[in-house]
């Protein structure tokens, strides 16, 4: 079965959540038969309400990876998720992820008040969570926090780490410690995920050579392989659809 036999939808949070939710989402597999895929790093803290014919309505927390790691979804699955900007954990999230990479953790099943039900209508999921966020968004900002991570967000990853200093006015030394602490990598390996996501759609689309972001030929070779265990050449190939990242479908 490929992946295109999967039910997808995004949705953009409103205007004063989108520093703190990239998008809320849904993925479903209605037949009978379980999904092999290998999911590829693209930079984001999810949060899955999840239900199955195996497995009763659950949530878990996501944090981030770094690298390809060998998923199922299940047959007769419903999974809707909330994916969170790095800025939500510090202020949002309820444990920090600093010793979550490639890990998640359970969830208290009314977690934003949610319930099995609320996997019926993907459209008052978003509203339901968006209400629930709403009221938990801080007062005041970090100013360093909040333009470093909108520099980082709106370079894609691509500018180093000594300019994101400077930008948000801090070093980079902290900067480092803090995303260590936090998310359990390197700010420089972050960016690194970034780029790799800012590349998926060309790689998609066949277009096998380094895009500006990275330096030349080979640092994009080995940033892909990286972060997928294959050539930019596999992966463009993308046998059965094994390969997903799962924010490229939100993309315009």
């Amino acid at each position: 079965m490929a992946f295109t036999d999967l039910e997808y939808q995004a949705a953009q949070p409103p205007p004063p959540l989108a520093k703190f939710v990239e998008s809320f989402w849904m993925l479903a597999n209605p037949s009978e038969v379980e999904q092999h895929i290998i999911l590829v790093p693209d930079g984001r803290i999810d949060v899955f309400f999840s239900v199955s014919a195996a497995e009763p309505y659950h949530v878990t927390l996501l944090g981030l990876q770094d690298r390809p790691e060998a998923q199922v979804i299940p047959a007769r699955s419903t999974t809707f998720a909330i994916s969170w900007n790095l800025l939500a954990v510090e202020y949002l999230l309820p444990i920090p992820l600093g010793e979550l990479l490639h890990r998640g953790r359970a969830l208290p099943a009314d977690y934003l008040g949610m319930s099995g039900t609320d996997l019926r209508d993907f459209d008052a999921f978003c509203a339901k969570a968006a209400a629930h966020i709403t009221p938990l968004l801080p007062g005041d900002l970090d100013p360093r926090k909040s333009k470093l991570f909108d520099r980082l967000y709106a370079s894609n990853g691509s500018l180093p780490v000594e300019a994101l200093a400077q930008a948000a006015g801090w070093s980079s030394r902290q900067i480092n410690r803090y995303f260590t602490r936090l998310f359990g990598l390197s700010l420089k390996t972050y960016s690194s995920i970034l780029r790799f996501r800012a590349s998926w759609h060309y790689l998609k689309a066949g277009q096998l050579y380094a895009e500006g972001a990275f330096a030349d030929q080979a640092h994009f070779i080995r940033e892909i392989k990286k972060h997928t265990g294959v050539t930019p050449k596999e992966l463009a190939r993308n046998q059965n659809d094994r390969f997903i990242q799962f924010s490229a479908f939100s993309l315009p």
